[in-house]
């Protein structure tokens, strides 16, 4: 087992010991007699395995496949510190996605409240949530999005052009391109130069704070993050105060905010309709984070499985089945706002419940041969909440329409005019919370 997946092990382990104390004040495994599963080792349960599995080519199916065989749809385990309930199916989809009368509320590590901010839509519950996503879903509309398809569709064009001949790392290459675009859409960055450069350093150390050890000390990677999330926040402190002192004039997801946080009437209603200057920055950085991650996977798989499946390159409707096949986030984490019962089983308020997004989409029930990469699956509807690709229910990807054009636009150019090939046959994934291909897929690129 490679130095990094070790050194992770050991830093888990130590922040267990050390929050032991903590995490009993929680829920505890008494209460969960009537579940069926295990807690595992004493103060680790069962993180070692988890963690091993979850960076294994089936990632966290295997896992889950291994314990839903022996309890049923519906276990528990305690795992990163959490004493945590899975479970998996369309019932379990419905009930948890869909948030019926606060059922449940969304839950991040305790290192991701922190650097995303107490108003990021991802924290926000009730009607607090359903005001901010009415404030951003606007910007983030198909007709919204209509204005950044000549920037997508250049910086495309220029991407693939420096890949012929070339040894190319998809991953990489795919984050670049995605960074440039939902820098550009937000905030109107250029895709080169010292504002790009600096934009992009500060992501990408945010990006790998976000689910990392709750160790707020010089040197770990939640310092890291913290440091490089205010040096954001006063780099977009700076464009808003350039914005307002009519400096700079621009027509983006950042302006849309201002406007409306500037108009002048103070009315109930419209106070209702302005965002702070902290609320701006906590969802726009929610935004960058949800929006990059995800889409630079998706991007990556989609052209491992055309590189792997030529016979269906011709075909439209291959990004549904990409992230079914991938599943990119591969559990969708919850918390009981309240008991309830699902499966027979009784749920207390403050559990941890993980809802396995990866059985679901490789049911052989609703996707028959399920590891077989078969575009033609969704030619038929499917039936409701066995297809998670976005999510559903009021906490779906407000950033759907733009990881669509994105994925669209490259791929259309990519499968036009070049042709590839795999560099390396390794289908193990990175052991991050959003499922990339551990080697960022080498190709060689031709044009065709």
């Amino acid at each position: 087992m490679e130095l990094s997946i070790l050194l992770i092990m050991l830093l888990l382990f130590i922040f267990l010991s050390s929050a032991f104390c903590l995490i009993r004040i929680g829920t505890s495994p008494k209460a969960m007699e009537g579940i069926p599963g295990t807690m595992g080792w004493p103060i680790i349960g069962e993180s070692l395995s988890f963690l091993s599995d979850f960076s294994s080519p089936s990632g966290i199916f295997s896992f889950m496949n291994k314990r839903q065989q022996r309890y049923g749809k519906v276990f528990k385990s305690f795992v990163l510190g959490r004493y945590t309930v899975f479970m998996t199916g369309r019932e379990a989809s419905k009930i948890l996605l869909t948030g019926k009368d606060g059922m449940v509320s969304l839950n991040l590590f305790y290192t991701g409240q922190q650097v995303l901010g107490p108003n990021s839509l991802l924290q926000t519950n009730g009607e607090a949530h359903k005001r901010l996503r009415r404030l951003i879903a606007e910007p983030l509309s198909i007709d919204g999005l209509k204005k950044y398809f000549h920037f997508i569709n250049t910086q495309a064009i220029e991407t693939l052009d420096q890949w012929t001949g070339k040894r190319v790392l998809v991953l990489e290459e795919a984050s670049s391109f995605t960074l440039k675009v939902i820098g550009n859409m937000i905030m109107s960055l250029e895709p080169s130069g010292e504002e790009q450069e600096r934009f992009r350093a500060n992501f990408k150390i945010i990006s790998s704070s976000f689910a990392s050890m709750p160790f707020k000390i010089p040197g770990t990677a939640f310092h890291r993050g913290i440091k490089a999330r205010d040096s954001m926040y006063a780099m977009i402190d700076s464009i808003i105060a350039k914005r307002r002192n009519g400096e700079v004039i621009q027509q983006d997801f950042l302006e849309s905010l201002i406007i409306k946080h500037s108009k002048e009437t103070n009315t109930i209603d419209n106070e209702d309709n302005k965002l702070n200057d902290q609320q701006m920055k906590d969802n726009i950085l929610t935004l960058l984070v949800a929006g990059h991650d995800t889409t630079t996977a998706a991007l990556t798989w989609l052209v491992k499985f055309l590189g792997e499946n030529p016979a269906v390159l011709e075909q439209l409707r291959v990004i549904s089945e990409t992230l079914r096949r991938a599943t990119i986030l591969p559990w969708y984490s919850r918390k009981a706002a309240q008991d309830f019962e699902i499966d027979g089983y009784n749920i207390k308020k403050g559990w941890s419940i993980n809802l396995d997004v990866v059985s679901i989409h490789h049911d052989p029930e609703t996707f028959p041969d399920p590891e077989k990469f078969d575009p033609s699956r969704f030619d038929a509807p499917l039936k409701t909440f066995s297809y998670l690709g976005f999510g559903s229910g009021p906490r779906m990807c407000p950033g759907m329409n733009l990881a669509k054009l994105e994925i669209c636009i490259f791929i259309h150019h990519l499968v036009c005019k070049y042709k590839w090939r795999a560099l390396e046959k390794d289908d193990s994934v990175q052991p991050t919370l959003v499922r990339m291909p551990k080697n960022k897929y080498p190709i060689m690129v031709e044009p065709l």
